[in-house]
């Protein structure tokens, strides 16, 4: 696609404008993600491969690689660079896991999962997202990636195991399937709490038991299904 070299986009602010998107793209791991603290160079390569702004709306790539979430419609949002950076490091992925996202809102997310894992299962509940997302995934040559459509707080017991979970929206409790299909030794993360702020939070099955760790604030959209 093209994607390294620079593209004309028509500004909201009316000018026709070049950028850059690669350089751009630079910049955010340099600035954004590595100088807070992100070391993984597994971690840092596969968000200086993935093209963020072809995840986006057309009118929202000149923002793409700003340092906050962008709207993608029908009320979802793709994550602060940063934070889908740091949920992802705290996965500590190896490269032969099978991980399960909920939430598979523009793609981003799973894009930047398949670099680092053997097999990726997003669910999405929007037809329309997981239609679009499927598309750019496809486009852009990622084959690794199964998307679902459905409830994700169901999880997909017919898939577990599941050695990594994420979950890209938030609920005042981590939905019992989703435990349920860790593996021994996996990680489960997820933003838990109510509309006005969220805590994420990492969870271990670890010989049989669910330990779970307080991370950092968040802010994200709720979780729609059954166990939302």
């Amino acid at each position: 696609m093209g994607h390294g070299l620079p593209v004309e986009l028509n500004c909201l602010d009316g000018p026709v404008s070049t950028i850059d998107f690669e350089s751009a793209r630079r910049r955010m791991v340099e600035r954004q993600i590595a100088a807070r603290g992100i070391t993984s160079p597994r971690v840092l390569e596969a968000f200086l491969e993935v093209p963020r702004h072809l995840f986006v709306p057309p009118e929202q790539r000149v923002y793409a690689y700003q340092d906050g979430p962008l709207s993608i419609g029908l009320g979802q949002t793709i994550s602060q660079p940063y934070i889908v950076a740091y949920m992802t490091d705290k996965l500590a992925l190896q490269g032969d896991e099978k991980v399960l996202e909920i939430g598979t809102g523009s793609g981003y997310q799973a894009a930047i999962l398949s670099l680092l894992a053997s097999e990726v299962h997003t669910i999405e509940r929007h037809p329309e997202l997981a239609e679009l997302a499927g598309r750019v995934l496809e486009g852009l040559g990622y084959d690794n990636i199964i998307i679902h459509q459905g409830d994700g707080t169901q999880g997909l017991p017919e898939q577990a195991p599941f050695q990594a979970v994420i979950v890209t929206a938030a609920a005042p409790l981590v939905p019992p399937p989703l435990l349920d299909q860790l593996a021994e030794g996996g990680r489960l993360i997820m933003p838990v709490g109510g509309r006005g702020g969220q805590l994420l939070q990492l969870y271990r099955r670890e010989g049989g038991e669910i330990r779970r760790e307080d991370l950092t604030p968040v802010a994200f959209v709720p979780l729609i299904g059954e166990h939302g």
